[in-house]
This record gives structure tokens, sequence and C-alpha cells, in this order.
């Protein structure tokens, strides 16, 4: 016994003295926006697809290059004439170099650099609603696991009280067992039980840890390091409304705005197709010099500096048929954006049901469990009473024992899957953040 003492001691020391941080549920919430992988590079894509909405990307403005080079030739000639003479010339060297700034502009595609430009704009929108997704999938992790670690402790604090009444009982039944008032049966009983009920808390106090570890994940923080939570209570609300939760999850549910995007998106790429329909105009011009030097003949060297310009105006007259297969794929994808869009609904009217229903169940759980505990606690009390009067056996006192520990640990599951329901319902009406931070 006095060795499971000790073990127990030197978990629990070992495990405080990792706990060196206290954080409440906004700051653990607050350290894993800032500091956790998965938003850092959500957040970077998201400033990809900024970067990426602008005129230029889209097609909007020219094109302007500088460029120069020099070029060269050197050949060996032989003329034979119909007179039947010859003539040979060696070494004709000639060079060129010359340097310029050119243009290439598209001024007109059949609308398609619009169509560009509103789908870059869209997909900005798509990644600030995927930041969206992954911030409100990690505050709804963390709270879930903050609260669980709550719960694991509070778990092992009945363990504790438990733990404590055997190392009691077993105190007293070893006194009755020395002095020769009771069986070696009883005595050893309590042992068993003892013990049994020290190995329970030894396995707490690793799931206490693990979660600890868990939530130091999250926050990306060392897990040599594990923060110690401020709350030692669970506490949700009860007065959420049906048809206003209903409401915001039509508004703001961040999945369902993802898919609106998507068919908006599919409706740019129609106009996309659709734009090849129409003529295309390009503007070109250039300014720049050029030299060119003779080794023989007339002219030793050529130089020429100036403009040049030019319209292009085309058509595509045929194309094998792939404008019209394009633009029918992408009448296809609408009516499949569409689609998911409405499957979506239905699956979020699905979730939404069964989480409601979960809900009040639990709140109604809660309640009942609320008035269990009270009576479970007075029946303990009264066993512990008579078990010290002697009116009372082992047996009996362990059964109203593991009565009020089940009787603790049915509340204290209620509390935490009605905490579990009520994350879920923020989460899924795009409320969560609202929820934690009501003041902004």
């Amino acid at each position: 016994m006095k060795y499971v003492c000790l073990i127990i001691a030197a978990v629990t020391c070992n495990t405080l003295a990792f706990s060196q941080e206290i954080y409440t549920l906004q700051q653990c919430i607050e350290t894993g926006l800032e500091y956790n992988y998965s938003i850092r590079i959500v957040r970077n894509e998201e400033q990809v697809a900024r970067n990426n909405s602008i005129p230029g990307n889209a097609g909007y403005l020219p094109v302007i290059e500088l460029s120069g080079g020099l070029s060269g030739s050197s050949y060996n000639y032989n003329y034979n004439y119909a007179d039947g003479s010859s003539d040979k010339v060696n070494n004709n060297n000639s060079e060129t170099a010359n340097i310029g700034v050119n243009m290439n502009w598209t001024l007109f595609d059949g609308f398609g650099i619009q169509a560009n430009y509103a789908r870059l704009k869209e997909l900005q929108i798509v990644g600030e609603l995927n930041t969206r997704l992954s911030i409100e999938d990690l505050v709804a992790n963390i709270a879930g696991v903050y609260y669980n670690l709550i719960r694991q402790k509070i778990r092992l604090q009945n363990l504790q009280a438990t733990l404590n009444l055997s190392k009691e009982r077993l105190r007293i039944v070893e006194e009755r067992y020395f002095i020769g008032t009771t069986s070696r049966l009883e005595f050893q009983q309590a042992t068993v039980d003892f013990n049994a009920d020290s190995s329970r808390f030894i396995s707490q106090l690793e799931t206490v840890h693990t979660t600890s570890v868990r939530l130091n994940a999250l926050l990306a923080m060392d897990p040599n390091n594990l923060v110690l939570i401020s709350d030692t209570s669970i506490s949700f609300n009860p007065t959420l409304d049906k048809n206003v939760l209903w409401d915001y999850i039509i508004l703001n549910n961040t999945s369902l705005l993802l898919s609106q995007k998507n068919k908006t998106l599919s409706e740019i790429e129609y106009k996309r197709a659709v734009s090849r329909n129409y003529p295309y105009i390009r503007l070109n011009s250039g300014y720049g010099f050029t030299s060119n030097w003779y080794s023989i003949g007339n002219t030793d060297m050529q130089q020429r500096l100036g403009l040049n310009y030019g319209v292009t105006i085309g058509f595509t007259l045929f194309d094998g048929f792939n404008r019209r297969r394009e633009q029918r794929n992408a009448q296809l994808q609408i009516q499949n954006s569409d689609l998911r869009m409405q499957n979506l609904e239905l699956a979020l009217q699905t979730d939404f049901s069964n989480l409601w229903m979960a809900y009040q169940n639990n709140l109604k759980l809660w309640i009942m469990e609320q008035e269990n505990l009270v009576v479970a606690h007075e029946n303990h009390n009264i066993a512990v009473e008579r078990y010290k009067l002697g009116e009372l056996s082992g047996i009996q006192l362990r059964e109203a024992q593991n009565a009020l520990l089940e009787a603790e640990e049915r509340l204290s599951i209620s509390e935490y899957n009605t905490k579990l329901c009520e994350i879920s319902l923020l989460q899924l009406s795009g409320q969560i953040l609202t929820y934690l931070y009501p003041e902004n």
C-alpha cells in the first residue's frame, strides 16, 4: 500500500511540475490561432490567392519586354558563271546587333479578360473562406480538447476521493483484523479494492497527461511544458434558439458559402468558354536600334533606329468543335455545382436536426443526473457512517462507493456531451467566434 501511494504522489508531482502556464479558453484559442501550423499554412495560401488577384494576372495590362542581341556569320562563297568563269570569296563576315523595347497588349478577347479577373477575385474570397473554415475547425477542436481536459480532471478528482475512502476503509479493516474483530477475507477484499482504485487513479493520470499533450499540440507548444487550464467546471448555454440557429446556418455556414462560391466559379468558367466565340484584337509595338556590319560590298555598316507597330484582329473559324465541347462541359459543371449546394443544404439540415436532438437530450440528462448525484451523495455519506459504526459490511460500502462514482461520471459525461453539441451547433451556424468573442 505504501508503495502504491508513493507512485501516485510521484506521478502527481511530475504532472504538476510540467504545468507552468495557466490559460483560459480564450487564451488557448488566441495562442492556437497565432502559432498553429495548419492555420499559418492556410493563411499563406490565402495570401497567395490575394497576390494573384491583380489586373495584370488577368490580362488587363500589356507585356513590355526589353531585349537585345548580337549575331554574326562567316561564309566562303564559290561562284560559277554561265560563261564558264568562276570566282571565290573567303571569309565573308557580317554581324548584327540590336536592342529594343517591345510591347504586346490584348485589347479585346471576347470578355475573357474580364472573366479571368472576376475568377481571380472569387478565388481570393475562396481563400478567405478556407482560412475561416480552418479557424472555425481549430477553435472547435481547441474548445473540445479544453473541455475534455476539464472533464478528465474532474474524473481524476472523483477517483482521488474514491481512493481516499478506500485507503481509510483499508486502515479501519486492518486495525479490526489485528485486534481480531474482522475476518481475513474482509481485509483481503479491502486490499483488492484499494489496489483497484489505485490502478484506476494512475490510469486516469495518464489520460489527463495525454489530453494535456493534445491541447499543447493544437497550440503548437512544447509537450514538455504543458499548459495548466484555469477553468475547473463545464458551463453551457441552455437558451439556444433552434430557429435562430437555422437562419444563421443558411446565412453564415462557411461550407455553404464555399459551395456558393464554387457555383459562381463554374458560371465564370462558362463565360470564359463563351468568350472564344468573339474575335480578338491585339496591339503590338516596339522601339529599337539595329546595327549591321559587312566585310565586303559597298556598305560597311547599316544602322536603324525607330518605331514599329501593328494591330492584329483575328477570329477562330473552326477548332474541331472544342469551343462547343467546353461550353457544354461548363454548363454541366454549373448544374453539378448547384446539385452539390443542394446536397450540402440537405446534409446541413440532417446534421442540425441530429445535433439539436442530442443537445436537448443531453440537457435533460444533465438535469436528471444532477438529481441522481444528490441522492448518491446522501447514500454514500450514510453508508460511510454506518460502516464506521460497524453496521454495514465492506461489500455494501463498496456498492455505495461505486454508485457515487458512476453518478459523478454520468453527470460529467452529460455536461461534456452537452458542451460538445453546443460547440458543434455554433460552428455549424458560423457563430463560434462570435460566441467566444462577443465584444468583437
